[in-house]
């Protein structure tokens, strides 16, 4: 599958390293008729990059760039090069790649040059075709082409084919119409248009050879650059204004309607309308870029508008449009919605009247369905609610498909407009170039390809559009799942469905930014290790062709293994795969009546254990200090040899608290006693108690034996994490009608009392209740004092926002009170790489640090002497002790430092507080 409705099911998958290797793998291929097709990040929206012979992975190890010659402006560059990483490589001399799809952060060169792909500058810039000098190419024959202007490489008959249907190829094609993607680019070789050979290769979908290297043309990027926001009163009166601000010479105009933004807080920072234009300007210096946005402000004809210079605050803007493909997948309703009519274009100054019959369109078919796009270019895209998992759903695909392609040849316009035909256009090319220019394609086709083994069914004698679908596979009926899933409708089919193919998780290290997905991605590289690809295996998992097994599949528990739990894709996939969740669902079915791995047991029964070996803490210390005893029970508890064994604590947050004397009255808060705080870290619960105390909020700790059930979720164990949880709620009976919230410490464990508590049990009310009352150490104060004042520290922070915090929570108030208390700086993204039980089990030791070593760990070597360390999950502090030999620490324990008067009373040799950055004299990892 790629991001499309399709699913081709190959033979093999090669990984080519080098331009041999294609040569090599097209030989084997045509001596066997095995068709090939050439594949980069897989987001393709027509199916193209789908295939059902050998599909060539251009993307482990085609990916370098070659040269740039800054004199000339041009890149030499491989297939499987990400665009953001040639960017990166140009920068420096001010020069960049022009044409920008949203998935710029994962797509390829060699997936731009086959699609022909665009993205929001291509008012500036153009298209990738516009941007292409040279291409190297491979054809199905076993030819080598070098691929320029002048008919350069052109294979035997094309200029000749050209010559003679010259009338055709001149008249055939629709005039002014700047994003015209469909069919192939007879006209580029036109012998006014140059005879270039390169650019009429661009957007052949890999149905005429393989690109082992391209030369691309570089432009200056402007040094600053501003956003003018506009509002209107709906798309269409966005969409006729759009034209009239080209003259201005903006980088971009892109629109987008109220539907899309469906985040409050992104909502409140546009102007008023229901929709909007985002026009970016450029220049020398910020002043000039900024004039030029209020020159478009003034021109425009807006209901209201903004200039947004903040190079933040513009950021924040452009992530609502590029995430729109993944928001656009779910309706506001919540319903699914679809590609396949994704980006057809009109011209520009058709695209208001086009947009208004495209709704008719949607409204007499009883479709649903929100356009954005590039409005400056006339290119909309659109997901749209067709049913496709039955058959009148995909009845009324193909008759709404049929009609649309009239609607949109009415108006002069162009199937594609920017990611190609493939399989979902294709077949209705006849009605916008007519039988004659179709033919043609066939011909140009049969000149490059003769033996028809380049991705056949694409472009030249497509498929139906209406085969090959993806969802034809799957079962008809819910199976049978322990979580709720109830974003949809209870059914874990349509959870894995989530899943677009928009491959924002293959989004390569070193991360930046505050985003977590994906972790084991970015560490191994491999495809079965980015949500995409886990998804994907769950669908085959389901469908049961190509992954035979069920739940009990060896494939995709192999494939989860390295799946750290982080929840990142929760937050940050744009259409909310949570991976997490399918994790442990699939691991309660697969092991279901079956002998576990050894860690499920021992770190999986982590609270139950440790209340056990509470009373002979010291003992169990000092044995896990003999290296023997140690490798000995890390062996026996399938723990990874390279790790220490946690300390645990001489005195838990439990004793410690029930041998306090709490202050007179009702608590207003209850502090969560979560198990790694109570055996491992009481300090922090101490801190806790102590900050909250003095900003005047009494606590106590929740009555009985309360657990979060977090270990045996993340070990797949539901039916005993259930039962920890029913019991939890019993002992919270007393508390819950008090409205005194939960502070939970520990982000792991607040993400499950949050998330996994209600979709584990519900039917029941108190879950619910409990989940609700969740707070953060920072939100409980920020709730309950508002008017507390944090003492000062004046000084920067490194360390590690935890995974689920990002994911779960949120980290505003966090930030708020760091600001406050003058602790200044960022703390990483991404995951610490341990996260709970993961890095702990064997196995998975490299891979952790190698998830470590994309942000947490930089950041702390770069940051200053006297930088205070923070990282309020257990799991990053323990990354931190063992892989750096830093100690870091809760922002309660900071803040409970630094508060006037005594600090809280803790055992001897386990200090409260110390030095940031240091390590106490008995903590793992310390030199």
């Amino acid at each position: 599958m790629d991001a499309s409705n399709y699913r081709r099911v190959p033979v093999a998958v090669v990984a080519p390293r080098d331009a041999d290797d294609i040569a090599a793998a097209l030989e084997v291929c045509r001596a066997h008729g095995v068709p090939v097709v050439a594949r980069g990040a897989g987001t393709s929206i027509g199916g193209q990059a789908t295939g059902t012979g050998v599909v060539l992975d251009l993307t482990r190890h085609l990916r370098a760039v070659l040269a740039v010659d800054p004199e000339a402006r041009t890149a030499t560059v491989q297939p499987g090069v990400v665009l953001d990483r040639l960017r990166d490589a140009v920068r420096p001399h001010g020069l960049t790649f022009g044409p920008d799809p949203s998935t710029h952060s994962r797509c390829t060169l060699g997936g731009m040059i086959g699609n022909n792909a665009c993205g929001a500058h291509s008012v500036a810039w153009g298209t990738t075709a516009d941007n292409v000098r040279e291409l190297t190419v491979h054809t199905y024959r076993g030819a080598t082409l070098r691929l320029g202007r002048d008919g350069r490489g052109a294979p035997d008959g094309v200029t000749d084919l050209v010559r003679r249907h010259l009338a055709a190829i001149r008249t055939g094609f629709p005039p002014g119409l700047p994003r015209r993607i469909s069919g192939y680019a007879l006209d580029a070789l036109l012998p006014e248009r140059g005879t270039d050979v390169a650019r009429a290769f661009c957007g052949s979908e890999g149905t005429l050879g393989v690109v082992s290297e391209a030369v691309v043309r570089l432009v200056e990027a402007p040094a600053a650059r501003a956003l003018a926001v506009l509002g209107y009163a709906d798309e269409s009166a966005a969409a006729e204004a759009a034209p009239g601000l080209l003259p201005l010479g903006p980088l971009t105009v892109e629109g987008m309607a109220e539907d899309l933004v469906r985040d409050p807080a992104a909502r409140a920072r546009l102007p008023r309308g229901a929709a909007w234009l985002f026009v970016e300007t450029g220049g020398a210096a910020p002043a000039e870029a900024a004039a030029r946005a209020r020159a478009v402000l003034r021109a425009a004809d807006a209901l209201d508008g903004t200039v947004v210079t903040d190079p933040a605050a513009r950021r924040a803007l452009w992530r609502v449009r590029e995430d729109a493909a993944g928001t656009a997948t779910r309706t506001p309703e919540g319903t699914e919605a679809w590609p396949g009519w994704e980006d057809c274009a009109v011209p520009p100054a058709r695209l208001g009247p086009y947009l208004r019959d495209f709704r008719a369109l949607l409204a007499a078919h009883g479709l649903r369905g929100t356009p954005y796009g590039h409005f400056g270019e006339g290119c909309v895209h659109v997901r749209i609610d067709f049913r496709l998992t039955d058959p009148d759903g995909v009845r009324r695909f193909r008759r709404f498909s049929e009609e649309l392609a009239d609607l949109v040849v009415a108006h002069g316009g162009s199937l594609s407009g920017e990611h190609g035909d493939g399989m979902a256009r294709a077949e209705l090319l006849p009605r916008m170039y007519g039988d004659e220019l179709v033919g043609l394609f066939g011909r140009f086709k049969d000149l490059w390809d003769p033996d028809g083994g380049m991705n056949p069914g694409v472009l030249a004698r497509p498929a139906p559009l209406d085969g090959n679908l993806r969802f034809d596979v799957l079962p008809r009926t819910p199976v049978d799942v322990a979580f709720a899933y109830p974003d949809d409708g209870g059914d874990f089919g349509t959870a894995v469905r989530r899943c677009v193919g928009v491959a924002k998780c293959r989004v390569e290290g070193p991360g930046t930014g505050t985003d977590v997905m994906c972790p084991s991605y970015r560490a191994t590289g491999e495809e079965r290790h980015s949500t995409r690809g886990r998804a994907r295996l769950l669908h085959e998992m389901l469908a049961g062709e190509v992954v035979p097994g069920g739940w009990r599949s060896t494939e995709v528990r192999d494939a989860l293994d390295l799946c750290l739990s982080c929840k990142g894709c929760r937050s940050d996939c744009p259409v909310g795969v949570d991976m997490a969740t399918y994790k442990a669902e699939f691991l309660h079915h697969h092991y279901a009546g079956r002998l576990r791995p050894a860690a499920h047991y021992t770190m999986g029964s982590l609270p139950a254990l440790l209340r056990l070996a509470a009373p002979v803490a010291p003992l169990l210390n000092a044995a896990a200090r003999v290296r023997p005893l140690a490798a000995l029970a890390k062996r026996a508890g399938g723990i990874a040899a390279e790790r220490d064994l946690p300390e645990l604590a001489r005195e838990t947050f439990r004793a410690w608290a029930a041998r306090r004397t709490a202050p007179p009255g009702p608590p207003r808060a209850y502090v969560w006693p979560d198990t790694f705080t109570d055996h491992f870290t009481p300090s922090a619960g101490r801190a806790a108690v102590t900050v909250l105390e003095a900003a005047g909020v009494p606590v106590a700790l929740p009555p009985g034996r309360v657990c979060c059930g977090l270990t045996y979720v993340s070990t797949g164990r539901l039916d005993r994490a259930r039962a920890v949880m029913r019991r939890t709620l019993d002992a919270l009976g007393p508390v819950l009608g008090a409205g005194a919230p939960l502070v939970v410490l520990e982000p792991s464990c607040a993400a499950a009392l949050r998330t996994d508590l209600p979709e584990l049990l519900p039917g029941d009310p108190r879950a619910r209740a409990v989940a609700a009352s969740v707070r953060t150490f920072a939100q409980a104060l920020e709730e309950l004092a508002p008017d507390w004042r944090p003492p000062r520290l004046d000084r920067p922070v490194a360390g590690q926002t935890h995974c689920h915090q990002h994911a779960v929570l949120g980290d505003a108030a966090e930030r708020r009170l760091r600001e406050r208390a003058g602790l200044t700086g960022e703390l990483s993204g991404g995951c610490c790489g341990l996260a709970g039980n993961f890095g702990f089990e064997r196995g998975h030791h490299d891979v952790s640090v190698a998830c470590a070593e994309d942000r947490l760990l930089p950041a702390v070597r770069a940051a200053a002497p006297g930088t205070e360390l923070l990282a309020d999950g257990f799991s990053c502090r323990t990354q931190l002790a063992q892989l750096a030999g830093r100690r870091a620490r809760h922002l309660a324990e900071v803040l409970a430092e630094a508060l006037p008067g005594d600090r809280p009373g803790s055992p001897p040799g386990d200090p409260l507080g110390g030095p940031p950055g240091s390590l106490p004299g008995n903590a793992p990892g310390n030199p």
